[in-house]
């Protein structure tokens, strides 16, 4: 379920790129939210603290209920940083669960 929690989360937050409705936003911050506080507690639960604090992070940061004023331009670069990092910890997972 992290897995696709995570592909969907990454194309959430690359459309964000793109010019949307203003409700996509908010809409894309209370799945955020929701999607890195599920993966926080599954991360909790196989005991890995790093991924805990920064899913939990994220999911403070995309909150929607007490929003952070970063301003368009930089809110498309977090969201990219975020979408990436997602991507990178796919791979690492699978690496990690091959050895």
């Amino acid at each position: 379920m992290g897995k696709f929690i995570k592909i969907v989360l990454t194309i959430l937050l690359f459309l964000c790129l793109v010019d949307m409705p203003y409700g996509y936003y908010q809409f894309v911050r209370f799945a955020a939210m929701i999607g890195f506080g599920i993966l926080a507690f599954q991360s909790s639960e196989s005991e890995n603290k790093t991924y805990v604090i920064v899913y939990g992070a994220l999911a403070l940061l995309f909150q929607p209920f007490f929003k952070i004023a970063l301003g368009r331009e930089l809110w498309n670069l977090v969201d990219v940083i975020v979408a990436i990092g997602l991507i990178i910890s796919l791979f690492i997972k699978k690496q990690q669960t091959k050895e």
